[in-house]
């Protein structure tokens, strides 16, 4: 199963370099300026800053890791936002 989203920032990069230099401690995390992935217990998040947008695409086996895949993203994206105010996100399945 897999979903995506789309938040629109100017901060697409920093965003995407803060989340995995945060989950890079827990799991596995591969990521450059543009690009970045991590790999959960239940899912695997996908990163791809653009000048304007971070799109993120989470993968997992069931709904409950996608959810939770989901969550765990969108929870640290939103504490490093916090100036920024993201609205939440719209997760559109692939």
């Amino acid at each position: 199963m897999k979903t995506f989203t789309i938040f629109r920032t100017d901060n697409a990069s920093r965003y995407l370099q803060q989340l995995c230099k945060h989950f890079q401690h827990k799991t596995e995390v591969v990521f450059t300026a543009t690009e970045g992935r991590c790999v959960f217990d239940v899912a695997t998040a996908q990163m791809i800053a653009g000048d304007d947008l971070l799109k993120v695409t989470i993968e997992a086996e069931d709904a409950a890791g996608l959810e939770r895949g989901q969550n765990v993203i969108w929870k640290h994206l939103e504490r490093f936002a916090f100036r920024e105010s993201l609205p939440a996100p719209d997760w559109q399945i692939v």
